[in-house]
């Protein structure tokens, strides 16, 4: 029998009922646990001797559950009590029924890439570096209270592209894609590419296409000008920034591992409806 934890959203009443029926009904080892997604420590302490995450929230539920299932090379299943579910497995009226399909291992391991991100600390203050920071979805380097623009020069490979002008500044995964990248209107990508998408928010100056960048690409964007700003990792972690800062990105060491039943073509299957567009005839 494996060792299934189960990481779920303490903000909706629901997810606690739902887990707790997991729990009971699928006789699950003496030493499985469940534990709220906003307690990232106590999900380390217990990651080590676990087999199989089930997550029961949504998509921001998995963004954290894979900060502790990635380097201990854990895999997903996600139930999905959110809006989208994009990175979810099953609906909430299927996932009594169909979770024992992923225990007894009828099912394939799809692996996603993720993005690293160190903060180096300017001249203005002693040399330091922070991280690294992983993240499944996004990295943002972002303007912070102040409503004004933040300038940010990008590298890539080592070569200057150019300095932007924007609310904000997007590297994100292919996973990522369908996030804060598609909001601003960014490009969607197949979920098991290796690419990476940077694009701007509101740009004044530089850029306003987004970029697809090769998997192997490194990112540097250092924050220029006066203003202060934000770095937010998967939408959930800030970091503040000063002028002079810079951050490095590339792909992760680690990779989010996921279980599935469905096919590979589930997420193209199911695009437009979890994106709330009608399909005609339906």
């Amino acid at each position: 029998m494996k060792n299934v934890g189960i990481i779920y959203n303490a903000r909706i009443p629901e997810a606690l009922d739902l887990t707790t029926a997991i729990l009971q009904q699928l006789e699950l080892s003496q030493d499985s646990w469940i534990a709220p997604a906003e307690n990232l420590e106590t999900l380390r302490q217990r990651a080590g001797e676990t087999d199989l995450v089930f997550t029961v929230g949504g998509d921001g539920t998995i963004l954290r559950a894979v900060q502790v299932t990635a380097p201990y090379d854990i895999p997903v299943v996600g139930v999905n009590m959110g809006r989208l579910g994009f990175m979810t497995e099953l609906q909430v009226h299927e996932a009594l029924e169909r979770l024992p399909i992923y225990l007894n291992g009828e099912c394939r391991v799809e692996e996603r890439n993720m993005l690293q991100a160190r903060v180096v600390r300017g001249d203005s203050r002693a040399s330091q570096e922070e991280g690294p920071y992983h993240a499944l979805n996004d990295v943002v380097l972002a303007r912070g209270a102040v409503s004004r623009v933040v300038t940010i020069a990008g590298t890539i490979d080592g070569e200057q592209l150019t300095t932007f002008r924007a609310d904000a500044v997007i590297l994100s995964t292919a996973t990522g894609s369908t996030g804060y990248n598609l909001a601003v209107g960014g490009p969607i990508l197949d979920p098991l590419s290796d690419s990476l998408v940077l694009k701007t928010v509101a740009a004044h100056m530089g850029l306003t296409a987004g970029l697809v960048l090769n998997g192997s690409s490194k990112v540097r964007l250092t924050l220029e000008g006066y203003q202060q700003a934000i770095l937010s990792v998967d939408g959930y972690v800030d970091y503040p920034l000063e002028p002079g800062d810079w951050v490095e990105l590339e792909q992760s060491p680690y990779k989010a591992k996921f279980l599935r039943a469905n096919p590979p073509s589930y997420f193209f299957a199911t695009l437009i409806r979890r994106l709330g567009f009608s399909i005609r005839g339906q």
